[in-house]
């Protein structure tokens, strides 16, 4: 009856130390604050011109949205983005078929989702990288793309688009 009483105790702490270290799901509200991006999008400049394509689709059982864009010029770029719960933020990585390569991390600020990073220019300079997506009432994000040369002191728009929900 010893025996029985002590491995029962062995596998109930085994079972529980087992569920601890197996990682949550990715159910929480923090995975879902980029999800206002979620959709099929034409993309549009300011000026109304379209830019591009995009999708957005939760993949990973909701751990990852993916980023299929398609630019009007027929150019073509990916994106993975997904919350780290141990660093508490978001990433993105993005490559597109010209080799361009950009990671950026960061959260939800005023109600924006704020991504940055940085990059290397040509000449070995740092460049800084940031990206603003903001939800719009009308379900439409304006996605602003700022970079700067002189640690952030100053910032010149990269690409400024209007995501409109494809219909």
């Amino acid at each position: 009856m010893n025996s029985f009483i002590t491995a029962s105790a062995m596998l109930l702490a085994a079972t529980t130390a087992q569920a601890a270290d197996q990682p949550p799901d990715c159910t929480g509200a923090e995975y879902r604050q980029f999800d206002f991006w979620i959709g099929e999008f034409d993309v549009r400049s300011p000026d109304s011109q379209l830019a591009g394509h995009n999708v957005i689709e939760p993949t990973l059982k909701g751990c990852v949205l993916t980023e299929h864009w398609t630019g009007a010029d027929g150019s073509e770029g990916r994106s993975v983005n997904f919350y780290d719960r141990r660093e508490q933020r978001w990433n993105q990585v993005w490559i597109d078929d010209r080799g361009g390569v950009l990671r950026l991390a960061g959260g939800i600020v005023d109600g924006s989702m704020l991504l940055e990073g940085t990059t290397r220019r040509k000449d070995g300079a740092t460049q800084l990288q940031r990206i603003r997506w903001t939800p719009n009432p009308d379900a439409s994000v304006r996605q602003h793309w700022e970079s700067s040369t002189d640690d952030g002191a100053t910032w010149a728009t990269v690409f400024d688009g209007i995501y409109q929900p494809r219909k």
